[in-house]
């Protein structure tokens, strides 16, 4: 175990990310996990909260195991060779996607509450999640924050695998983690308390923050 919580792990995470405080930030938080992590870091930061919608395609009967993952303006990126590796028909990928495309769907309407989401265009978007195993839902996160205009994409999490910073570092302006263990196994072994988040806790999260545009 590294952290006892999101929360703490925020506060850790934080202290690394001190000289983008007059970068402009956006801090976007990948929902649910994410956001208790982003939470801490934009009120370190003094910056906007808001989130940034991706879905995992887990394989069909290992669901916390990446094939790809979805996002707001249907980016998409797909690990063919987890896909081919793991013999994931084509079909069995296209109704992953339909469901998972369902849930993002929903979580807007949720999680934004009929909001619109923070501008980023020519800002510094901070991607945050509780951590990253493969990378392939940051990676989409990145796609989606390029396509909405941020001038600089930073992707920072408590704990990575050496894989997944591999990985971001292609995708993204710069990676920041304090935690890379060698062998990750999973993001939860890295936490003492890694309950699964209700929407409510994350609409809490929201509403406390600093309020987005501003």
């Amino acid at each position: 175990m590294h952290y006892a919580t999101r929360a703490r792990a925020g506060r850790a995470l934080a202290k690394s990310l001190s000289h983008l405080r007059g970068a402009d930030p956006v801090v976007l938080g990948l929902p649910r996990g994410g956001v208790p992590v982003a939470f801490e870091v934009a009120d370190a930061l003094g910056a906007p909260l808001d989130i940034i919608l991706v879905r995992k395609l887990g394989v069909p009967w290992q669901p916390e195991l990446a094939m790809g993952a979805i996002g707001e303006g249907d980016a998409e990126v797909l690990n063919e060779d987890v896909v081919r590796l793991g013999h994931v028909s084509r079909e069995a990928v296209d109704a992953v996607r339909a469901r998972e495309r369902r849930e993002l769907e929903r979580r807007a309407d949720t999680l934004r509450g009929g909001h619109p989401r923070t501008s980023l265009t020519g800002r510094t978007a901070i991607l945050v999640d509780d951590g990253m195993a493969t990378g392939a839902t940051a990676a989409v996160a990145c796609q989606v924050a390029r396509a909405q205009g941020a001038g600089r994409i930073v992707v920072a999490v408590p704990v990575a695998s050496p894989e997944a910073m591999s990985r971001l570092r292609i995708t993204a302006d710069e990676v920041v983690c304090p935690y890379v263990p060698a062998n990750l196994g999973g993001v939860g072994g890295a936490y003492i308390d890694f309950h699964q988040l209700d929407d409510r806790e994350v609409t809490d999260l929201l509403a406390r923050a600093c309020k987005p545009g501003t």
